[in-house]
């Protein structure tokens, strides 16, 4: 039995059309409308099942909806979240999948019109690869979803999305934005900016000689670079503090090489080993 029978999806990339073919596969909305800015995204969309309906129109997308999730690029939710909030029915709850949340929590919090609420959310499954030809209806599966509440939040709001997350697989974890936005400018976002300064590093003239190691080190420097401008200025306190304690570490690596310390290089290459050894396969 269906638990939606209309559900909004603001931007059906890569995110947003995972959202609609978990949804769909599961029979967990009778119809998902698609909305965005270019109808060759929305055919693609719906090409792949990701969507029941589609349409260019916000106010139209989100006459009907439940819920609607906001998959936009970071630097555009706020906005768009307002947008709907305007046109969707008095009292539906708002969502969204941005990477970064204070400024987000803080501009829509207990902030919108015709009693409609906003509960950020960010599913940590995305890939470097983006469009709805690559949404996948597993993309959640396992994985961690994190919710923000604050201190307006309604609890049957927040029961609500734990629900929505849940059911398409992932794990969810529920943190304030600001701790949430300290953590993933560790985990996601320097790894980010360190395997594009790589990437960037090395000399096209070596590109035919690259293996495994620096494929693997790199390919999520093949994101979207406009959608990760806007995630490092958004976050840009916490991405600078995880990079200079990155740069710190690397000063350290630096230094025992150039001494031929070989006590701190082991020291250096097992504790990485051991921290990369925990994190599993």
């Amino acid at each position: 039995m269906s638990r939606f029978k209309n559900v909004a999806i603001f931007g059906v990339g890569l995110i947003g059309g995972s959202i609609g073919l978990a949804l769909r596969k599961r029979g967990l909305a009778e119809k998902v409308v698609g909305i965005g800015r270019r109808q060759v995204s929305l055919r693609s969309a719906r090409r792949v099942g990701a969507v029941t309906n589609t349409t260019v129109d916000p106010a139209k997308g989100v006459a009907e909806a439940e819920l609607v999730v906001v998959c936009t690029p970071v630097g555009q939710i706020a906005q768009h979240v307002r947008q709907v909030a305007q046109h969707c029915p008095k009292g539906t709850l708002i969502t969204d999948t941005g990477g970064a949340k204070q400024s987000i929590v803080e501009a829509l919090d207990d902030k919108l019109p015709r009693g409609c609420r906003f509960l950020g959310s960010h599913p940590l499954g995305g890939r470097e690869k983006t469009g709805p030809t690559y949404a996948d209806a597993e993309l959640f599966e396992g994985r961690v979803a994190i919710i923000t509440p604050t201190k307006n939040t309604r609890a049957e709001d927040f029961d609500l999305l734990e629900q929505f997350w849940s059911d398409l697989g992932s794990v969810v974890i529920q943190m304030p934005a600001d701790q949430h936005d300290r953590a993933i400018a560790m985990i996601s976002h320097l790894p980010h900016a360190v395997a594009t300064a790589l990437a960037a590093t090395v000399p096209e003239e070596y590109f035919r000689l690259a293996g495994t190691g620096l494929l693997d080190t790199t390919r999520i420097a093949a994101g979207d670079p406009e959608s990760w401008k806007q995630i490092f200025l958004l976050n840009r306190a916490n991405v600078l503090a995880a990079l200079e304690k990155y740069a710190a570490n690397l000063s350290t690596l630096i230094t025992a090489i150039h001494k031929s310390d070989q006590t701190e290089l082991e020291r250096f290459l097992t504790l990485a080993k051991k921290n990369r050894d925990a994190l599993g396969s």
